[in-house]
């Protein structure tokens, strides 16, 4: 195939004629004409444009592969820093039950040794009633008022009223303000007594003056 052959070709075709150009230009042993090698830059810019592309968009989907791992990763560890949260929590609240139970056990126990061995006899009593009232003239105030009301008998009950214990509290229940123990024991009855006469007439005096006006209190 001549040259002059080719370019006839070439005048039907752009593309036909960059191609057998660039062939003739070997065959020939002459360099390509800067029109047929333009085309074959422009595939070359096309095809780095393409190589280009694939590799952003690699790196774009690496990228987006690491931070789905990183939130993963952020994900677990906040799910064991809670779990080691509510496990300590649990642990905290046994040992704070346990202790409690501890603590309770040992009031109880503490009370019925003292149970067995205080003076419960009208003289005892009234040595705790001191000791708790403290000052002697409130004491023989309310000395006065528990002579009348009971007798000094901590297990003492009102057939018709059910007022119960050494201050006659109506209902004895009452008294479970001052100790869970109130039923059997004239210490809490003593200090419930005392507490009452305070709040209601301001002191065992001045609830005696009531009642020697009253009769009751």
């Amino acid at each position: 195939m001549s040259r002059i052959s080719v370019r006839g070709i070439a005048v039907a075709s752009a593309t036909a004629v960059t191609t057998v150009g660039a062939v003739v230009g070997v065959a020939s042993g002459s360099e390509p004409t800067a029109a047929a090698s333009q085309p074959v830059e422009a595939a070359d810019a096309t095809l780095l444009n393409v190589i280009t592309t694939g590799q952003q968009a690699d790196k774009q989907a690496a990228s987006f592969i690491e931070q789905a791992q990183w939130q993963q990763t952020e994900a677990e560890l906040a799910a064991q820093k809670a779990a080691a949260e509510a496990a300590r929590r649990k642990a905290a609240a046994e040992a704070a039950a346990k202790k409690a139970a501890a603590e309770k056990k040992a009031e109880e126990k503490t009370q019925q040794s003292l149970l067995q061995t205080v003076d419960y006899t009208i003289a005892g009593i009234q040595t705790m009633a001191q000791q708790i009232i403290g000052d002697d003239t409130q004491y023989k105030c309310f000395s006065w008022i528990v002579d009348r009301e009971s007798g000094w008998n901590y297990q003492a009950t009102n057939p018709y009223t059910h007022a119960y214990g050494l201050v006659q509290a109506l209902p004895g229940s009452k008294m479970a303000s001052a100790g869970s123990d109130w039923l059997n024991n004239p210490a809490t009855q003593i200090k419930w007594g005392l507490s009452y006469m305070n709040s209601r007439y301001g002191s065992p005096c001045k609830a005696k003056l009531f009642w020697e006006s009253n009769n009751w209190y």
